[in-house]
């Protein structure tokens, strides 16, 4: 090989083992991020689990409904206004943020 692709042979295993350090360092950084990933992962997953088993959620709303009508009407306020704070938050983007490009 001549001395330039050795140059660079050589300048490719440099930067690799930077790298590896690099990755290293920023594993050990984001590990105190790790239990926001985690409740992050279990809130997609139980979202995907509601979305399959719709009908048992209703039916648990209602059981609920009748055996603690003060409660599930509680719960029904707050999931109402939750939805309409949702709704706010993505009209507030729509308004804010430039639309989507068409290709």
């Amino acid at each position: 090989m001549n001395s330039t692709a050795v140059e660079l042979a050589l300048k490719k295993q440099r930067l690799q083992i930077a790298s590896d350090g690099l990755r290293a360092d920023f594993g050990l950084g984001a590990s105190g991020l790790m239990p926001v990933f985690i409740g992050a992962d279990m809130a997609v997953a139980v979202a995907h689990w509601v979305r399959r088993n719709k009908e048992l959620v209703v039916a648990m709303g209602v059981a609920l409904l009748v055996i603690r009508p003060r409660s599930a009407v509680g719960w029904a306020r707050r999931a109402f206004v939750f939805w309409r704070i949702w709704r706010n938050f993505e009209e507030f983007l729509d308004r804010r943020l430039p639309p989507p490009r068409r290709r």
